[in-house]
C-alpha cells in the first residue's frame, strides 16, 4: 500500500498575541546565537505545551509538539481531540495554510481542504467564480472544472445564488459550497475540520455520505476532525487521538481510539465551557453552568435528578433559537432526546445583544448507577445549528440503592434502567 502523508517530527509554535511567531529583536537574536555562537536556537527550546486552562508562564506555545506518523493512501482517519488539542492546526500545516516550525511533511498528491468557514473562498467573487478559482489552484483545467461544474452546484444547494458574490452568502450557505468544491474537485487527499457541523442537520447527513463514497468508491484518502463521535465511528476507519499537542494514542481500528477518547475525557475535571465544539460567528458563549457549577463532573442522586442548565453569552443578531439535549452513554449509546421547542412547533426570538438561557431537565430516576454524557445545542430546529456543545456535560448518577444498600451499574452490565 502507497503512503499518502508522512508527518516526520513535526512540531508548530507559536508567540502568544502575535499573529507571527517573531520579531526583527527575536531574529536578529536567534541569528547571533545560532549561527555566530553556534549554540542551540533558543525559541525552540522555551515554551510550554498548550493546555488552555491552565495560565502558563512563557509567551511562547506549543501547539504541535513531535508527531510522528503515516497515512497509507485510502485511509479515513478521524483526528480526535479536546478543544485546543492541535487538531485544526494539524490540518492547517497539512493544508499549507501555515508552515511547520520544526520537522517535514509529506503529501503524495492534490489536497482538498474544508477549514474554516470561508477559507479558499474570494467573498467578492461570485460562487461560480470561486469554484473556477479553486479548481485551478489545484492543477485543473478549465474544461475539467466545467464538467463537475453541475454536481458541484447541485450538491451545495445554492444554484439560485451562485452567481451572487460569496460575501454574501450565509455561514450555512457557505460550508456547503465549500465542502461540495472540495469533495468534487477530486483531489487525493480530502481535509475536512469541524466546520461540517456549521450546516444542518440534512447537509451533514449528505456531507458524510460523499466522503463514504470518496474513500471507499473512489480510494482517496480522507483526515477528518469532529467531536460528533458517532460521525467518526461512521466514517472513519483508523484514528489519532491528541491531547495538549502531541500524539497519545493512535490505532487502526476507529472504535479503540473513540473508546480511549472518552475514557480519557471521562477521567478529567474541566469547565463545562471548554466543550464547545462549534459556534456560529454570531454567537458568543460567556458562560455554561449546571447545577451552578461551572465544573464537570455533575453529581446527581435519586432525591434529585433534576439538572437546571444556564446558558450565558451574547448575540450580534436577533435569531430563532431552541435549546435542545442529548443523552447517551459512555459507549455514545443514545438514550433520550429533550427539546421543549420540538414539541411546540415555535422557537423563541433571542434578540441581539446578551442573553441568558435556563432550562430544566429531569432525569428518570429509574436510571441505573453510573456515568452518562449529555451534548447541549442551540439550534434554528431544521434549518441551523446556532452552537454545538458536543460531550459538553458529564453527569455522574449515584442510582438507586435497594434497603439492602446494595447498588446496580450500569457499567458491568445490568442495563440501562431498574425496573420496580
Amino acid at each position: 500500500m502507497n503512503t499518502a502523508i508522512e508527518f516526520e517530527h513535526v512540531s508548530k509554535q507559536y508567540r502568544l498575541g502575535l499573529v507571527s511567531t517573531k520579531t526583527l529583536s527575536h531574529d536578529i537574536r536567534r541569528f547571533w546565537i545560532t549561527n555566530v555562537l553556534g549554540k542551540e536556537d533558543p525559541y525552540l527550546k522555551i515554551g510550554e505545551t498548550n493546555d488552555r486552562a491552565s495560565k502558563g508562564t512563557s509567551e511562547y506555545v506549543w501547539a504541535l509538539r513531535d508527531i510522528d506518523f503515516k497515512v497509507e493512501q485510502g485511509d479515513v482517519v478521524g483526528i480526535i481531540g479536546k478543544n485546543g488539542a492541535g487538531k485544526s492546526t494539524l490540518l492547517k500545516l497539512l493544508s499549507r495554510v501555515t508552515g511547520p516550525t520544526t520537522g517535514t511533511i509529506r503529501a503524495h498528491g492534490r489536497i482538498g481542504s474544508l477549514l474554516e468557514v470561508g477559507t479558499g473562498f474570494h467573498g467578492e467573487m461570485t460562487g461560480r467564480e470561486n469554484i473556477f478559482m479553486n479548481g485551478a489552484i489545484l492543477g485543473m483545467s478549465r474544461a475539467e472544472i466545467q464538467s463537475k461544474l453541475d454536481e458541484i452546484i447541485d450538491f451545495s444547494g445554492c444554484e439560485r445564488y451562485i452567481d451572487t458574490p460569496v460575501k454574501r452568502y450565509s455561514s450555512g450557505m457557505t460550508v456547503r459550497l465549500g465542502f461540495a468544491v472540495a469533495a468534487f474537485l477530486e483531489p487525493e487527499i480530502l481535509v475536512v475540520d469541524e466546520v461540517l457541523a456549521v450546516g444542518d442537520a440534512e447537509f451533514q447527513k449528505k456531507a458524510i455520505g460523499k466522503m463514504k463514497d470518496v474513500s471507499q468508491g473512489q480510494g482517496r484518502t480522507v483526515l477528518f476532525v469532529s467531536h460528533n463521535m458517532a460521525s467518526i465511528r461512521q466514517l472513519c476507519t483508523t484514528g489519532v487521538l491528541l491531547d495538549k499537542g502531541t500524539v497519545i494514542y493512535r490505532d487502526n481500528d476507529i472504535n479503540k481510539v473513540v473508546d480511549k477518547y472518552l475514557e480519557e475525557s471521562y477521567k478529567q475535571d474541566d469547565k463545562i465551557i471548554n466543550n464547545v465544539t462549534e459556534c456560529a460567528p454570531y454567537v458568543h458563549l460567556h458562560k455554561v453552568t449546571v447545577n451552578g457549577k461551572e465544573m464537570n463532573p455533575i453529581i446527581i442522586n435519586e432525591d434529585n435528578t433534576d439538572v437546571e442548565i444556564c446558558i450565558e453569552g451574547e448575540l450580534d443578531m436577533d435569531v430563532n433559537l431552541a435549546f435542545e439535549l442529548r443523552l447517551k452513554d459512555t459507549k455514545e449509546t443514545p438514550l433520550a432526546f429533550y427539546s421543549p421547542n420540538h414539541y411546540t412547533g415555535t422557537t423563541e426570538v433571542i434578540k441581539k445583544g446578551k442573553f441568558e438561557i435556563k432550562r430544566t431537565v429531569h432525569i428518570p430516576k429509574e436510571f441505573n448507577q453510573g456515568d452518562y454524557i449529555c451534548s447541549l445545542y442551540l439550534t434554528d430546529p431544521g434549518k441551523a445549528y446556532h452552537c454545538q456543545m458536543e460531550n459538553a456535560m458529564r453527569l455522574s448518577y449515584e442510582g438507586f440503592r435497594m434497603e439492602t444498600g446494595h447498588v446496580f451499574n450500569y457499567q458491568v452490565g445490568n442495563g440501562l434502567l431498574f425496573l420496580r
